[in-house]
């Protein structure tokens, strides 16, 4: 533990955030990072709490407590061998992840808990400052080769693991750079993309091949991948964005988020998008429809586009401003959260169902047609509460529905669960042998922390497949 009295002799202090007025002329990352000895102090807040249930929630089971102490000690070396030693990536979850360990911080069932996520940050971005990371190539080759499909954050932990283990991962990307949501769902104001950049030159230098712009199942068949790889590891994530089919979806101006962020991040990389393709929310009236993370960044990417006017919808009633009882600790709470974007502007309405998209005559849409709903899970309609929205721009963030089932995953003929996602056994076998699963595409649409678990265990299982 860090200091016996810490946890009532000093206060919760976590990231600083830039000023409104500065961050929304720029896409530099948001949060800013704690003074290391504030960092210090923070770990001094870590208790003795006997069975630290901030294991139980955090996927990657990182040994929170021990490098909360290590920082606390000023042992930042040791702290990132214990951090990588659960964790291929801490500088992705400490900036995305929504921290389920703080939520079950012990510390937490009566005070603010202990600031993880803060601890977490300043670990990586010190070693990558004192150039403790560097690649580690494994001593010898197995000869075995392994191709992973998909590089999120499941496909690149899996590529890792198994190049450190010595096999030849070849990592296939459809798009024209790595990292697939990491690179183009996440705004580069929640995370820049030369963390992303960072770590494939480290990999590559352990042995890893990266093929972009390769879509497997349409660029290159699956009966040329099983047989040029002895084992496959499918991490392409859950992609298929739930529509909203209801009259008027038709209409240009109605897009998924997932067409109106990525044209963003490609413009901020240096890309020309051309501007028959591009999706600007300058000077609209923008709709949101989806009040979780996706929502969010849309929201924050709107208000750097200069919008005229941002709402966001949620069909879900208000949450509480605090844990919900039906909550209670050490489980993820259901309350209000409000991220950056939020802060910067923009209305939230709750409890409310789009009901149809209204057009202007020509083709393009010009408002909302809405109503009230009662609580889940009917969400029935409730009389009286019509009304029209305008919009210019609507942008469909509700979430995702499995992954894509067309090319790859039809090729293959794997079993799929009764959620439609791939199915796995315990070492992260499909139902077609040497192909494996792991991340989105295996448990649904979920957390970077989850699909760095799955990564590292589904590696694992690869490569007891291989020695066998």
């Amino acid at each position: 533990m860090g200091k016996v009295t810490g946890f009532f002799e000093f206060q919760r202090e976590t990231f600083g955030r830039r000023a409104v007025a500065e961050r929304l002329n720029d896409w530099f990352e948001v949060y800013q990072p704690l003074p290391d000895e504030k960092v210090k102090t923070q770990g001094a807040r870590c208790m003795d709490c006997g069975v630290p249930f901030c294991h139980n929630g955090c996927p990657l089971t990182n040994l929170i407590p021990d490098w909360n102490d290590m920082v606390y000690r000023g042992r930042w070396r040791d702290a990132i061998r214990d951090l990588h030693s659960t964790n291929n990536f801490p500088e992705f979850t400490s900036r995305i992840c929504p921290a389920p360990c703080e939520s079950a911080c012990v510390l937490g069932i009566n005070e603010p808990p202990v600031a993880i996520k803060a601890i977490e940050r300043s670990i990586i971005d010190h070693a990558w400052s004192e150039g403790w990371i560097h690649p580690e190539p494994p001593a010898q080759r197995t000869g075995k080769r392994v191709a992973v499909v998909g590089s999120g954050p499941a496909g690149l932990a899996a590529a890792q693991q198994l190049a450190r283990a010595g096999h030849l991962v070849t990592v296939f990307e459809k798009a024209d750079r790595v990292g697939g949501l990491l690179r183009y769902g996440i705004p580069d104001f929640k995370m820049e993309k030369h963390h992303i950049d960072r770590r494939m030159e480290q990999m590559t230098a352990e042995g890893v091949t990266f093929k972009t712009s390769c879509h497997v199942g349409v660029d290159i068949s699956v009966e040329a991948l099983k047989k040029d790889f002895h084992a496959v590891l499918l991490a392409g994530g859950a992609e298929q964005p739930r529509d909203l089919n209801i009259p008027g979806r038709e209409l240009k101006g109605v897009h998924f988020a997932m067409e109106f962020l990525p044209l963003n991040n490609k413009r901020n990389a240096g890309d020309t998008v051309p501007a028959e393709e591009w999706i600007s929310a300058e000077g609209k009236n923008v709709i949101i429809i989806g009040g979780g993370d996706t929502g969010a960044d849309c929201l924050g990417t709107s208000h750097r586009h200069k919008a005229k006017s941002i709402r966001q919808f949620e069909i879900m009633p208000t949450p509480p401003e605090t844990r919900a009882a039906s909550t209670p600790w050490p489980l993820w709470p259901l309350m209000l959260r409000t991220e950056t974007s939020h802060e910067e502007g923009g209305q939230r309405h709750w409890g409310i169902l789009t009901t149809e998209f209204l057009g202007d005559g020509k083709g393009n849409v010009r408002a909302l047609k809405t109503t009230s709903v009662g609580a889940p899970p009917k969400f029935a309609p409730l009389a009286g509460t019509e009304q029209e929205f305008e919009a210019d721009l609507v942008l469909l963030a509700m979430g995702f529905t499995g992954p894509v089932k067309s090319g790859l995953i039809e090729q293959l003929g794997v079993e799929l669960d009764g959620r439609g996602n791939v199915k796995a056994d315990e070492s992260y076998m499909t139902s077609v042998p040497g192909v494996f699963a792991a991340g989105d595409v295996r448990r649904g649409q979920s957390l970077v922390v989850w699909a760095i678990a799955e990564g590292r265990k589904a590696a694992k299982g690869v490569d007891i497949f291989l020695r066998d």
